[in-house]
């Protein structure tokens, strides 16, 4: 008995509410804690369309950055967990904040450099919008969550594997508790004021595709945190 197969093209209009349902479904948390999301078929089923449709939906979302996979496990929100999350457990405590800095410095000018050459015009938008959440924060916590959402988002989209997981070990390292303490004392209106004028020009030169201004604003601010976690070490020690 022959088989029929349908080789028609799906809707392309199916396509693009699958990836606006799917991107609510990840912007507004309904998921389980792990972050799963439903299966290809269950997705068809709940957002009528095919699973071809779906599947390519999920393709175009892990392109971005959006969601993860794992064979056998399931597509998860988010990034998969980086291993290096435990080395930096490990030496987090014997951690000097100006030492993470001095490795910053070195490190994060150069992902600056190839985001500039990398990004997107999206991925440009998704970073003005991440540098104006941390430019008006609505405490010291949300302050630091934003601003290290714009950091990584410039370390992935460089797209350097080794840099970006040189990074993530720096990352780990600073969202210790005693980082956050000297971070929140170093913070001051005037500071927050700085910082946003540095964030502002990183973009811009990552928008112009400008690989050396984007590596010059963005030593210019590290140096900058620099200064004032020193300045902020020294008058808690006097």
């Amino acid at each position: 008995m022959a088989i029929e197969l349908n080789y028609a093209p799906e809707n392309s209009e199916s396509a693009a509410a699958a990836v606006s349902a799917i991107r609510q479904m990840i912007e507004t948390g309904k998921l389980p804690a792990d972050g799963r999301l439903p299966t290809e078929r269950e997705l068809a089923a709940e957002l009528g369309c095919g699973r071809r449709t779906v599947r390519r939906v999920l393709d175009t979302l892990e392109a971005e950055g959006l969601i993860w996979r794992k064979q056998g496990k399931g597509t998860f929100a988010g990034q998969p967990p980086d291993p290096t999350g435990a080395l930096a457990a490990e030496i987090a405590p014997d951690a000097d904040p100006l030492v993470v800095m001095e490795a910053r410095v070195c490190i994060e000018p150069a992902l600056a450099e190839l985001c500039a050459l990398r990004a997107t015009g999206e991925d440009v938008q998704r970073l003005r919008k991440l540098a104006q959440r941390a430019s008006h924060p609505m405490d010291a916590d949300t302050a630091e969550l934003w601003d290290g959402a714009l950091h990584r988002a410039i370390a992935r989209i460089a797209g350097n594997r080794v840099m970006l997981t040189a990074f993530a070990l720096l990352d780990e390292v600073r969202m210790g508790a005693d980082w956050q303490e000297q971070r929140h004392r170093a913070r001051t209106p005037e500071t927050m004021a700085l910082y946003e004028t540095q964030h502002r020009k990183i973009v811009d030169a990552i928008e112009r595709r400008d690989g050396a201004a984007a590596f010059d604003a963005m030593r210019a601010h590290l140096e900058a945190l620099s200064d004032n976690l020193r300045t902020s070490i020294r008058t808690l020690d006097e």
